[in-house]
């Protein structure tokens, strides 16, 4: 399948919610550099196009990956969510740029025994969970449960908290956070 860039560069605006001109004063480019790339209709120099993905910003490596996401992508197959860290817990992440966005998404995988570490976590915003299997303890603040599957947990995330497999089987949980906070 041949590359389109020029509806790779419309989608990219789009998503982001820029018109044409808007992407042009930030790239300190003319509107007109902006049309006649999305129309294919000039092919621009390496230089010219990074200082329109500047505008953004986004490198030229991400802008040419083939798993780019659609604007407006409403759903996402497994193998399509971000994966933020890998290990002994691993975090994958519902959509993947999450700028100027309320909520992150997260499906999270504890192995046996794994935890967010000693020190407690804490940031603004909220954040809910749901254990889909195993058994997770929960520290928020002086409160501590042990959750099986089905169990959730809600809570203001400026409260300290931590998290930790417990038992031998891994565990999986279903988060929410506002705002996105990796």
């Amino acid at each position: 399948m041949e590359f389109d860039l020029g509806a790779r560069l419309r989608s990219l605006r789009e998503q982001h919610g820029l018109s044409q001109r808007e992407l042009a004063k930030r790239a300190g480019v003319t509107n007109g550099t902006i049309s006649m790339i999305e129309q294919n209709r000039t092919s621009p120099a390496v230089g010219s196009l990074k200082k329109v993905l500047d505008g953004f910003p986004i490198g030229l490596a991400e802008f040419f990956a083939s798993d780019f996401p659609a604007p407006h992508k409403i759903f996402y197959e497994q193998g399509e969510l971000t994966r933020l860290a890998e290990g002994k817990i691993s975090y994958r992440q519902v959509g993947r740029d999450l700028t100027g966005k309320a909520l992150q998404v997260l499906h999270e995988v504890y192995q046996p025994g794994a935890d967010t570490g000693r020190s407690m976590l804490s940031h603004q915003g909220e954040e809910a969970g749901v254990v889909i299997k195993g058994r997770l303890e929960v520290t928020v603040g002086t409160e501590r449960k042990v959750l099986k599957a089905g169990d959730a947990y809600y809570f203001e995330s400026h409260r300290p908290h931590r998290f930790r497999a417990i038992g031998e089987e891994e565990v999986v949980v279903v988060s929410a956070c506002t705002p996105p906070s990796f």
